[in-house]
């Protein structure tokens, strides 16, 4: 969680709630401040606990409500406003018997036991004991419907438990009115229970980040808490330390557990000039990193932004479910309404009854498990996801991603791994061999940033070959590179201008086409006019990604692959994954495939690349996923961001939002059918108050525990694949 209770910008002000527990205390909140003057927009999340007001842009600070008026509004609902110094040194939850919530559960069950008990041993006292437990478990549920009513909102779970109640005392059913008034007791604690259940499994995320960090001033070393870090800092990280700061390695290589951030189970080796993430576990040896982000910007912190902000983004779905729900209760106090004065009219029942029977049919309207049903879902879809690796922004987005077609991808840095690698090294010279030709070739290139330059100089040292140093080392315009090496004059060519130096005989001609046909780029080591050996380098593609292709297709989702690079190459790289691949395109070129897409009805499109030079295909498809090991750009850029970088991850952000989608449909199932059920039963008397209540409150449990199912989310992504069958390209 944020840090600040209240946060705010030139338009915006954010205050950390404390009570809101459901979908109900949305709508009281944002009825209720939204009735003020000044105040554009309310946004209330019960799952982020916050409060979001919107002011209108250059509005003069007269002419919007004071920090003041907005708390005592709050205050008036029954909600309390967490301090700014509540909020900076947050407390550990309480257990729920020591929460308001508990209490009045404590108290209620304890007066009607107390009631039970003196009827039993007393029965001249009737029904004053079951009246006295009523009327004090009723007095907090009527101060919420009054500050409520005072804010012009009637149509509240509150006012009708109060309603409820006092009808049951005037009608003599004073011992049912005690046992609603506790079951409602128990309801609204089990909200808060899940309510907070779903905060914590976001703000354990701010746990992860250690409180401080060795930091490093000259050749000392001293402890400060990790909040005060700032970019340019130095700190030491030894094994088994959690990294207190995203920054980046200065010195030292070890194997990093970066679960925690991505989800990924098996540590990644960092070196020297990578970066490492808050939140992530050195293993192996000591570790000099500089700090590059502050604490309240580092990678744990905006993920937790981030998704917070996603939580309190309603879904479509979620939104129908608020409009029925304010369409629902006017018509069931309608229809209560009526089971009262009607029946004892018509048909010539006792008021009594025909009373007893509507207050039941009051009880059956509060729709508190079908407003919880579809945010509980979304909010632990969310969460789940957050754990994962996968940031979803949103629950339109999480909704959308199930929906999902066809999904484009681009090659360099989503299908492959974003760097080329040496593929093939071949000795031409019957006086080399292999491992002599990538000696002198590394030898060439030792100097040179060029990421071909790079492929050659990190294969020759996984072969563990000691380099020498070239002398007299001159680019060759276009060409390649030359120089001594050895007191031997080599030089490095590419194929095409091969032939200005070595006569080529037709087998090498026609290896060096294969290798071209294959989409690999290629150098070959000449000396004077003679050539020695070839070396072929490819970006190729990422160790899961056939496997994470598989798991689409296995979704029922079409995979795409839309690369700028040359045809051939991205054909070479299609066939080899088995996949329909388009090459040669401009960013305009992409979105423009995507349009195409949709208009012949062939999406939802899903697109996915770095968020930069796919940023405007990312924008025309329909969801746009960015691949980044925790960067800026797959943290910002598109709907949905992938933190560890597994095409496998695609599948599961699809497989994931189905999951949701299947759990809100099974939870609005739930919370419908029970009230259909009871609503019949309590019409034609077959049911009473305390069955009713009761059904209320176990829907609003059997929804909030199914919803809850989905923070244990576990993506199945079959067996592996056979090897690929060559798709069409172009």
């Amino acid at each position: 969680m944020s840090a600040s209770a209240s946060t705010s910008t030139a338009a915006t002000l954010t205050l950390r709630v404390e009570g809101m527990d459901c979908g109900g205390c949305e709508r009281k909140v944002e009825s209720a401040l939204g009735r003020l003057e000044g105040i554009a927009e309310v946004s209330a999340s019960s799952v982020t606990g916050s409060v979001k007001l919107h002011f209108p842009a250059h509005s003069p600070a007269h002419s919007t409500p004071s920090h003041a008026e907005i708390e005592r509004t709050i205050q008036e609902l029954g909600y309390r406003v967490v301090s700014e110094e509540e909020a900076a040194a947050p407390e550990a939850p309480a257990p729920w018997w020591r929460t308001a919530k508990g209490r009045l559960v404590m108290v209620t069950g304890g007066l009607l036991a107390v009631a039970f008990a003196l009827r039993l041993a007393w029965p001249v006292l009737g029904q004053w004991p079951f009246v006295a437990a009523t009327a004090v478990g009723l007095v907090p549920i009527v101060q919420g419907a009054w500050g409520a009513l005072k804010q012009r909102n009637p149509f509240t779970i509150e006012m009708l438990m109060s309603i409820a109640a006092l009808g049951a005392l005037a009608i003599d059913a004073a011992a049912e009115a005690a046992v609603v008034v506790f079951l409602f007791a128990v309801g609204e604690l089990l909200e808060g229970v899940a309510a907070s259940r779903a905060r914590r499994s976001i703000s354990a995320l701010a746990d992860l980040t250690p409180s401080t960090a060795r930091l490093l001033d000259g050749d000392d070393t001293r402890e400060v808490p990790a909040a005060t870090l700032a970019p340019g800092q130095r700190v030491l990280i030894r094994p088994g330390d959690r990294v207190p700061c995203d920054g980046r390695i200065l010195a030292g290589a070890s194997e990093l557990d970066e679960s925690p951030i991505n989800g990924e189970s098996v540590p990644r080796a960092r070196e020297p000039g990578d970066d490492v993430f808050a939140g992530t576990v050195n293993l192996e040896a000591v570790l000099e990193v500089e700090v590059t982000r502050r604490a309240e910007d580092n990678t744990i912190a905006r993920v937790i932004r981030l998704v917070e902000e996603a939580q309190a983004a309603k879904a479509p779905v979620a939104r129908f479910i608020d409009r029925f729900a304010r369409y629902y209760m006017p018509t069931v106090i309608g229809l209560a309404l009526l089971m009262a004065v009607a029946p004892p009219l018509v048909a010539g029942m006792a008021w009594s009854e025909a009373i007893y029977r509507a207050l039941a049919l009051l009880l059956i309207a509060c729709p508190c498990a079908l407003v919880i049903s579809t945010p509980a879902a979304i909010a632990a879809g969310l969460s789940a996801g957050a754990r994962r690796g996968l940031l979803i922004k949103g629950g339109a987005v999480l909704e959308q991603l199930g929906k999902l077609k066809l999904v484009a991808l681009d090659k360099t840095g989503t299908l492959t791994e974003g760097r080329p690698r040496v593929t093939d090294v071949e000795a031409l010279d019957a006086g080399h061999d292999e491992g002599e030709i990538l000696r002198l070739a590394a030898a060439l290139e030792r100097d040179s940033s060029h990421p071909i330059a790079a492929a050659i100089l990190a294969h020759a040292e996984r072969q563990g070959l000691s380099v020498p140093r070239a002398s007299d080392g001159r680019a060759l315009a276009g060409r390649g590179i030359a120089g001594w090496v050895e007191a031997r004059e080599l030089s490095l060519i590419t194929p095409r201008h091969l032939a200005e130096q070595v006569a080529l005989g037709d087998e090498l001609n026609t290896r060096i086409a294969e290798l071209e046909q294959a989409g690999k780029s290629l150098a070959v080591l000449v000396e004077g006019q003679r050539a020695l050996g070839l070396i072929a380098v490819r970006d190729e593609p990422r160790e899961d990604a056939r496997h994470g292709l598989a798991a689409l297709s296995r979704l029922g989702v079409r995979a795409v692959m839309l690369s700028g690079d040359n045809a051939r190459t991205a054909t070479a790289i299609g066939e080899q994954l088995g996949i329909e691949a388009h090459g040669e395109l401009m960013p305009g070129d992409k979105a423009h495939r995507v349009r195409e897409w949709q208009a012949a009805g062939e999406g939802p499109v899903g697109k996915v690349g770095d968020g930069i030079n796919d940023a405007p295909a990312l924008a025309t498809a329909e969801v746009g996923i960015a691949m980044g090991g925790g960067t800026d750009v797959a943290l910002e850029t598109a709907d949905a961001a992938l933190l560890k970088d597994r095409v496998s991850g695609i599948a599961e952000l699809i497989d994931l939002s189905r999951a949701t989608l299947r759990n809100i449909k099974t939870n609005v199932a739930l919370a419908l059918g029970l009230k259909a059920v009871f609503l019949v039963t309590t019409a034609l008397g077959i049911t009473g108050m305390w069955i009713a209540v009761m059904a209320d409150t176990g829907a609003t449990v059997l929804v909030t525990l199914n919803a809850m199912r989905l923070l244990g989310y576990r993506f199945s992504p079959g067996p592996a694949p056979a090897e690929a069958r060559p798709a069409a390209a172009s």
